[in-house]
């Protein structure tokens, strides 16, 4: 069962992105739910996605599928939601395949995002096990904006997690420039609820989570450079070597731009 739904990186290398969201894919997450003994209608399923289709791109072809999983799914969201987490299958133990073995995720992920809202620990426990196959970083950014203290105790937890997949959302999730995403205003205003679980993360040895770490402290530095300066100044003494790999990379358009305080921190590193 598991060869037939896995996707090669070299079967996805002729085919654009977008184009693997299809009655394909429909017919996929039917047979998953199928396969797992729920009851669900999987002609109307695909009919319903192949009559909206044409035209439409990546985005649009996701959040097709998320609405038709919903207006075919139980309309009790725990219930649903439920039969959508027992389909995931193993979770993915490297750093990379998100978008290619997983991306068939991605309408989960959405259907999360638009019509879980109203059972906040439901979803933050199927946010939770969708980003250990997919990513939850899109999937997030609603709650943070309705639950913005909430949300945030539940990803400092996370910022703890074992997994590294679960690490790296508490935050690539609270970035508050994220690409193709919605601007997260309230840490543009004021990012300093997010630096806890920055300051959980800056020593991680996953260079997949140091990563993400830097690019929220770049996000900041952006819009708030003065915070941002004091967060490095207070993780550049005594640094590991993860902290200033984080550091260096945090500061990479500023030392691009010759910025003198960050030559200097830079200097402070070696």
């Amino acid at each position: 069962m598991k060869t037939i739904f896995k996707l090669s990186e070299a079967n996805m290398a002729y085919k654009q992105l977008k184009l693997w969201f299809d009655t394909d894919l429909a017919e996929l997450l039917a047979d998953k739910l199928l396969a797992n003994g729920v009851i669900f209608d999987k002609t109307s399923f695909v009919n319903s996605v192949a009559e909206k289709l044409a035209y439409l791109e990546l985005k649009d072809r996701v959040e097709l599928l998320a609405d038709a999983l919903h207006s075919h799914l139980p309309y009790n969201y725990p219930t649903a939601v439920s039969h959508l987490i027992n389909i995931l299958g193993p979770k993915n133990e490297k750093e990379t395949g998100m978008f290619k073995e997983f991306y068939w995720v991605m309408p989960i992920a959405t259907y999360v995002e638009k019509y879980g809202l109203d059972h906040f620990d439901t979803s933050m426990s199927a946010i939770r096990e969708i980003t250990q196959r997919n990513t939850g970083e899109y999937t997030i950014r609603p709650y943070l904006e309705r639950f913005p203290e909430q949300t945030l105790d539940v990803m400092q937890t996370w910022s703890k997690d074992n997994n590294k997949h679960v690490r790296r959302l508490s935050s690539e999730g609270v970035r508050p420039r994220l690409p193709w995403a919605s601007k997260l205003d309230l840490f543009i205003q004021d990012p300093t609820p997010i630096f806890p679980i920055l300051d959980n993360l800056k020593d991680d040895s996953s260079k997949y989570v140091q990563k993400s770490v830097a690019n929220c402290v770049n996000d900041v530095l952006k819009d708030n450079p003065d915070v941002g300066k004091t967060w490095i100044g207070n993780w550049a003494p005594m640094a590991s070597k993860q902290r200033k790999w984080i550091i260096k990379h945090a500061m990479r358009n500023l030392l691009k731009a010759e910025d003198p305080w960050a030559i200097g921190v830079l200097g402070s590193l070696s």
